[in-house]
């Protein structure tokens, strides 16, 4: 669960199976509100754990492309099950979270 565990990992894995192969600037415009240090940090650590893969093309500046690796494309539809339960039950949440005092 660490490895999936954060917002922007499973941001990142969701627009990385929607658009495909992506590059690094793509990827934070199409994720507003990521730094580009958080942004790099969930790529690497994607990459690390085996979950996405990068491409560099030898081009001034270098090209580098992210992409989601087997792995990743069977963890996915699990996130999104994930994702739409959230959207499902986003009012009750924030009616229990009202119900005991606490911010939305």
């Amino acid at each position: 669960m660490d490895a999936i565990g954060d917002k922007w990992t499973a941001i990142v894995l969701i627009l990385l199976d929607r658009h495909g192969p992506t590059r690094f600037n793509e990827l934070g415009r199409l994720a507003p509100g990521i730094s580009f240090k958080m942004l790099t940090q969930t790529l690497r650590r994607l990459e690390r754990d085996g979950l996405v893969s990068r491409s560099v093309e030898p081009t001034r500046p270098p090209a580098v492309t992210y992409e989601l690796t087997p792995l990743a494309l069977d963890l996915v539809p699990l996130i999104e099950q994930i994702r739409s339960w959230a959207e499902t039950h986003v009012a009750q949440i924030v009616a229990a979270r009202t119900a005991r005092g606490m911010s939305a």
